[in-house]
């Protein structure tokens, strides 16, 4: 199987931390989101472990909840010691419903508006990632105004292309996030925000993409960032606290992506900050990491029934569910591959290739093409694996259609943590 997670029973059926899918399926109906909690929590684990014992034990992970955002996902990372990094009002509001300490909270987004930034302090968010002069400016006035200094770190472009898809690569210096270093305005902007009222500059921040599985590309952030650490400090008298290297390290979505042991990357990149700050004779800072999908998506699972089977003779294969791009639009989006299976029949042979087709009136509602998979007929439960990150987060309604539940399994229990959409949902808002 794709991931330790999953197995197959004696019944020949698909399991997702040990209960049956077909059961599943049966129980919260489709489609709908599994999450295996027990695989989250573990995750948590092995990238606070590797933080504490390769960085120090100020070091922690800071969970990207754009991957997944609900108070149950919260409470879970939380009670596993780890930050969030929020990047809208709404996840802000939901991490404070969910109790989450303020303190805790990194407040991200290259266009925080002035209602966004005013609930950040109101809420004493801990840290703010500053992405422009403009966002600087305000939060000084707004921080002056009530008497208080926010602390903030500024988001950086440190120029590092990690060879993964365009719409998800944020660290090149042509991008709509942060300052690049190579213009000189990254240097600039430090030199502001240590001189405005209301401001505490702690650090820097970076992110230079997402699904890489290359660790070098980290590496040369991680080299760059602290050579501009050094630098800062020599000629602006700039004492660097935190250092935020972002997230992005990948997940095996097929069986063609490589499997990344996330400790030994942390132990690489740790090995580079420790080399270089004592060549540059810079103190190590507290380093912050961003994980997010490789947190969340391999404990996903998504659980469809089957609807229509069609073939055309010569072309393709269409399996039909009754979900698609609505649940998951990611390769409508980025093409992203996936893999499926007939959860009622998992211990089958992939005996064919099909397109997996959603329900919706457009064409390019697809969850995937020329995908192995075993035969499939009308009623058999299909299951999409490493949905736990971007599927939820990204659903949408279109075409009228409810999202689905999210379902957490955890100790061989599947509970309900975001019910299923009703229709009443749909119209809650409509006003005439």
């Amino acid at each position: 199987m794709l991931h330790p997670n999953l197995a197959v029973n004696e019944n020949g059926h698909l399991t997702i931390g040990g209960l049956d899918a077909v059961d599943l399926a049966r129980e919260f109906g489709t489609p709908a989101y599994f999450i295996d909690e027990d695989m989250v929590r573990e995750n948590c684990r092995t990238y606070r472990r590797a933080m504490a014992k390769y960085f120090g034990g100020n070091s922690r992970p800071l969970y990207a909840s754009k991957a997944l955002s609900c108070t149950a996902i919260y409470h879970i990372v939380r009670e596993e010691g780890l930050g969030i990094d929020c990047v809208s009002g709404g996840e802000l509001y939901t991490a404070k419903t969910a109790g989450f300490p303020a303190a805790w909270i990194y407040f991200h987004g290259n266009n925080k508006t002035d209602r966004d930034l005013a609930d950040a302090l109101d809420m004493g968010v801990g840290t703010i990632v500053v992405d422009n002069e403009d966002e600087l400016r305000t939060i000084s006035a707004m921080a002056s105004a009530r008497g208080c200094t926010q602390k903030i770190l500024l988001r950086i472009s440190p120029g590092i292309d990690p060879h993964t898809h365009r719409a998800i690569s944020t660290g090149s210096v042509d991008s709509k996030f942060g300052r690049a270093i190579e213009t000189g305005q990254a240097k600039a902007i430090v030199a502001e925000a240590m001189s405005l009222p209301g401001i505490d500059l702690a650090g820097l921040h970076c992110h230079i993409g997402s699904q890489i599985f290359e660790i070098d590309p980290f590496v040369d952030a991680a080299r760059i960032m602290t050579a501009f650490i050094a630098e800062l400090k020599r000629d602006l008298a700039f004492d660097c606290r935190e250092l935020n290297l972002g997230g992005g390290l990948g997940v095996r979505y097929t069986e063609f992506d490589p499997v990344i042991d996330y400790a030994d990357a942390i132990e690489r990149i740790a090995a580079v900050v420790h080399q270089l700050c004592a060549e540059h004779n810079i103190p190590i800072p507290t380093i912050l990491l961003e994980p997010g999908r490789s947190l969340v998506a391999a404990a996903g699972t998504t659980l469809y029934t089957v609807g229509s089977v069609k073939e055309i003779p010569g072309f393709k294969r269409y399996i039909s569910v009754d979900g698609g791009m609505p649940d998951n639009p990611r390769y409508a989006l980025y093409a992203s591959r996936y893999t499926a299976l007939i959860a009622n029949r998992a211990a089958e042979e992939k005996t064919v290739t099909a397109t997996i087709a959603g329900r919706c009136c457009e064409s390019g509602d697809l969850i995937g093409e020329d995908m192995p998979i075993q035969p499939a007929r009308r009623g058999d439960i299909l299951a999409v694996l490493s949905t736990g990150a971007y599927n939820y987060s990204m659903a949408s309604n279109y075409n009228r259609i409810p999202r689905p539940p999210v379902v957490l399994i955890a100790g061989g229990k599947a509970t309900v943590a975001v019910r299923r959409e009703t229709y009443a949902d749909l119209v809650a808002l409509d006003v005439l």
